[in-house]
């Protein structure tokens, strides 16, 4: 870890940490963490999410030992400011709203402290396989914010010519060994998946007596896709359909390893995606060949990718732990990746940082099979703006070109009744708490009748 990351860290929290008694030294089995994200993975792609023609046993057995969740949201519907928020607990608006990519000279924060930086204090090995895309210069790559190793691709992997035709001749897509780039990978993307699945299964078997965090966050299905002979054309879905079996295999290694391994038990495992997908594809990627059924699916719900209907931002989740959660069990708990870092964090017996906001919240309860009741608000963000709010049931849309949109989720989730007109009272509460949220992380909130944003 970086010299300002580990002095915050032991300023904020290590009187908290000494005197934790659910701490690693403490605990004789601390238990490991292995979170798996996808990249544009929509939430209906999945077998026990609805899909009727791709394959997802691994998955679906997954789900029914553990829990699914039904209203699981990632914090944006683009790449960066999702992972940012699902490592760092906060909402992106605070640390990084916008993609990274060859051309970017920054990246996440230094002063940012990741769910990484906690567990690797608190005794874990750290590893990070796959898509990073928080920054590629050495001080922002997955070493630099509290991995041990990395193994993976430092950004998504259409970021290449001629793909991203903004990009130079300079700009190649690398694979990477820690901070160092090991081979050009451009088009040769067939054998990603398996290679990711590899190295992790290297890690378990290397740590498998030592507490662990494993981040392994899948390069597809975000175009281009691709998929090796192995699982080419066995799916009924066509190459995205392959590329989507090829993840519940690579899930399904896993935790078979686990098993093997004899942690099973005692290892959570966390399977979700970092937006919703990619449909309305770039005219830039159909003229490079990609067939418009190259995307995947949002299942009952409107929007994709980018967008902030709920078919961009809630996305497939599935999260079991065989010594403490009931399998089988479906929840419509509000839940967001957010609460992913101070639940794990909790769990692992650290403190999170008190020195800045953290936007997560503890959503141990929901694991145990307990409904709170309460009315989680949660906000959708598209970079800087800030689009919407959920408040329970109730979702409350406001853009300049789309004018106030009230849902009710709980029997709308396609969001095709706009209640605004009936309920004028509700879209003012909830509006008042778009304003608040906006002065408080300076979104930005657009005019229903100006294309300039409004303070």
């Amino acid at each position: 870890m970086n010299k300002l990351k580990r002095t915050m860290i032991l300023g904020v929290v290590s009187l908290a940490i000494l005197v934790s008694c659910d701490s690693v030294e403490q605990n004789e089995k601390p238990v490991n963490i292995i979170i798996v994200f996808a990249d544009d993975l929509g939430y209906g792609d999945l077998g026990c999410y609805g899909h009727p023609v791709i394959k997802t046993a691994n998955l679906d057995r997954m789900a029914s030992e553990g829990i699914r969740f039904t209203s699981f949201y990632a914090a944006s519907s683009v790449c960066t400011p999702s992972r940012a928020a699902l490592l760092t607990g906060r909402y992106p608006i605070r640390n990084a709203p916008y993609n990274f990519g060859p051309e970017s000279v920054s990246g996440l924060p230094v002063s940012e402290i990741t769910i990484a930086d906690i567990l690797k204090d608190e005794g874990y090995r750290t590893m990070a396989i796959g898509k990073w895309h928080l920054g590629h210069k050495p001080e922002f790559l997955p070493t630099a914010n509290g991995f041990d190793g990395f193994y993976g691709l430092p950004y998504s992997n259409d970021m290449i010519l001629p793909w991203c035709p903004w990009l130079n001749e300079d700009d190649k897509l690398f694979l990477y060994e820690d901070s160092v780039p090991v081979r050009e990978i451009g088009y040769d993307q067939e054998q990603l998946t398996e290679s990711y699945t590899k190295k992790a299964i290297e890690f378990i078997r290397e740590n498998k007596d030592n507490p662990f965090f494993l981040y392994l966050a899948h390069s597809m299905p975000h175009l281009p896709i691709s998929a090796s002979e192995k699982f080419r054309g066995k799916s009924k879905a066509g190459l995205y359909g392959d590329v989507v079996e090829a993840i519940d295999w690579s899930v399904g290694e896993i935790l078979s390893t686990l098993k093997r391994e004899g942690i099973d038990e005692n290892t959570i495992v966390v399977f979700t995606s970092d937006n919703g997908p990619w449909q309305n594809l770039p005219d830039r990627m159909l003229q490079r060949g990609v067939e418009r059924w190259h995307s995947g699916s949002a299942g009952l719900l409107r929007g994709a990718k980018t967008t902030t209907y709920e078919g961009g931002f809630r996305v497939p989740a599935i999260i079991r732990w065989p010594s403490e959660i009931q399998g089988g069990y479906v929840t419509n708990e509000v839940v967001t990746t957010m609460d992913l870092f101070v639940t794990l964090t909790g769990i692992a017996g650290a403190e999170i940082p008190g020195d800045r906001e953290i936007d997560g919240s503890n959503i141990y309860s929901a694991l145990m099979g307990e409904n709170s009741g309460a009315e989680k608000t949660f906000f959708y963000l598209r970079n800087k703006f800030v689009h919407a709010v959920r408040k329970g049931k109730w979702k409350l849309r406001y853009t300049h070109t789309t004018g106030q949109e009230l849902y009710n989720l709980e029997l709308d989730p396609g969001e095709m009744h706009n209640l605004a007109e009936q309920n004028p009272e509700l879209v003012d509460e909830l509006y008042r708490e778009i304003v608040n949220f906006s002065a408080e992380t300076g979104a930005v909130i657009e005019s229903e009748d100006e294309h300039e944003p409004v303070e």
